[in-house]
């Protein structure tokens, strides 16, 4: 037995021992992405603005049929279905730029992502990392774009049917009528946007991680 134990410390840790034992907190994942987001603000910004306007959308869309409700109208079934479309369009146009964006932020960074990992850093930091960067980008943006879209639209309904209908809208969790509120649907636009970042981003966060380290060191971009 005490051979075997000499045998084996000479031999060193094995790959599957290094691996477990390196665990990089998920503060680090995050301070990275931040830092990542801020370098590169203006394709982040960029990025951010396909979630600002298909959020802004939506909410708009919600925030009309608040008002069309308060005003005593009932929106017909083909406009509601017209919307419905655009929105889901919207939506689908929107990850399509989101995967496309940071595949090519994967592309920039396989040096990096190739230092990173001979540091030590799993494939499972480097997914958590691209992950967190979508989703803060998505959570600015959800926030930001929902709240365009209802001050907008109010200000539109406003305008049309007078200030008053304002005043009729069901600005809380819960519509008078039953139903939800804009509040609560400002927080489903958000809660949208950023899910609709996050997915968007797994195929460029599998692929960042599924580099290898020597290959992605040898890469000149």
């Amino acid at each position: 037995m005490a051979e075997a134990i000499k045998e084996r410390a000479s031999r060193g840790p094995t790959r599957g021992e290094i691996r477990k034992q390196i665990q990089l907190p998920l503060s680090e994942a995050f301070r990275i992405s931040w830092r990542y987001v801020t370098i590169r603000l203006g394709r982040s910004l960029i990025t951010a603005g396909t979630i600002f306007l298909s959020v802004a959308f939506l909410m708009s869309v919600f925030t009309m049929v608040a008002a069309a409700k308060a005003a005593g109208q009932e929106l017909d079934q083909p406009t509601i279905a017209r919307y419905t479309w655009l929105v889901t369009m919207g939506f689908l146009i929107c990850g399509v730029g989101i995967v496309n964006a940071l595949l090519m932020s994967v592309t920039e960074r396989f040096r990096e992502i190739g230092t990173m990992k001979c540091l030590g850093a799993l494939d499972s930091f480097i997914v958590r990392m691209f992950l967190i960067e979508a989703g803060l980008m998505g959570l600015f943006a959800a926030l930001t774009g929902g709240l365009a879209g209802l001050l907008l639209m109010s200000a539109w309904s406003a305008f049309r049917a007078g200030f008053s209908v304002l005043g009729k809208m069901d600005w809380g969790w819960t519509g008078q009528g039953g139903g939800y509120g804009l509040l609560a649907y400002y927080l489903l636009s958000v809660a949208l946007g950023m899910i609709l970042s996050v997915i968007a981003a797994i195929i460029p966060a599998w692929r960042a991680a599924s580099l290898q380290a020597a290959d992605a060191l040898r890469t000149e971009i």
